[in-house]
């Protein structure tokens, strides 16, 4: 099944969003640090209402960390940014991706994106609009993949 990473996320509201929706799904949430918020963060709480038990919670001290984890388990890192090559609607995913995310002021940086098997964008038809809001963004990216994959039956 396909992983959720945040890398950095600044704003605990929408990481206690995005938590809510990995729990609604049975999808492993990691989070690689720096974080601009404590895990305790009492916004972080209240976004994610009384469905942190269900969240499977992965913290990560640094980038290298996750990618030791990444390298043990395999899969291919996927990178969202507004500057993807694939719309992420017809991009064919798979069960072991990795579906990564950057903070909401920044998105990811060049070098991890640079190291991402492919990068993907969700279209906007408001040329505007700079982006969708990290969660919304995790949301519909996840649920996309968990549809190609037959998870949602």
């Amino acid at each position: 099944m396909p992983q959720v990473v945040l890398v950095h996320p600044q704003i605990p509201q929408n990481t206690g969003n995005i938590a809510r929706s990995c729990a609604a799904t049975g999808t492993e949430l990691h989070l690689v640090a720096p974080l601009g918020f404590e895990i305790s963060d009492r916004y972080l709480k209240r976004a994610g209402l009384d469905y942190w038990p269900y969240v499977k919670l992965h913290h990560h001290e640094s980038l290298e960390a996750f990618k030791a984890i990444h390298q043990e388990r395999g899969g291919r890192c996927l990178g969202f940014t507004v500057r993807g090559n694939f719309n992420y609607v017809s991009f064919q995913f798979q069960v072991d991706d990795w579906l990564l995310f950057g903070s909401e002021t920044t998105g990811l940086p060049s070098a991890i994106l640079s190291n991402c098997d492919a990068t993907l964008y969700i279209p906007m038809a408001e040329p505007h609009v700079r982006s969708l809001n990290l969660s919304v963004s995790v949301a519909v990216s996840l649920f996309e993949s968990h549809r190609q994959l037959g998870y949602l039956l």
